[in-house]
């Protein structure tokens, strides 16, 4: 079992930034990548950002690309905390954000935090 913890959300007016955090603990070494979703009411959760085990991101939503970084913490092929930096928000990127750890054949997730960008 793998638990998950984000933090660092909050309210922040257009422009400015956030760093997410994601805490993992359990049986983190089956891990394979982590990502960070986020999802608005009434509508799908999106996949925002993905980074496997040896650092390499896999993948960032066009909508966020260059303004957004992530990145990871722990020993070589294991991910024991995961961030999200954000820059230059705005009011579109308001939303529950969720971190997602991922085995071979199961998935994990965090309880979200909200990032509301407003001014």
């Amino acid at each position: 079992q793998v638990q998950l913890m984000e933090s660092g959300g909050g309210l922040v007016q257009p422009g400015g930034s956030l760093r997410l955090s994601c805490a993992a603990s359990g049986s983190t070494i089956s891990i394979i990548y982590m990502a960070w979703y986020r999802q608005v009411p009434g509508k799908q959760r999106d996949m925002v950002a993905r980074i496997d085990t040896a650092g390499r991101t896999n993948y960032y939503a066009d909508s966020v690309r260059g303004r957004f970084t992530i990145s990871k913490a722990g020993a070589v092929n294991t991910i024991d905390t995961m961030y999200l930096q954000m820059n230059n928000l705005k009011p579109e990127d308001t939303a529950v954000y969720y971190c997602q750890g991922r085995e071979r054949s199961k998935s994990y997730w965090g309880q979200g935090t909200q990032v509301t960008v407003s001014s």
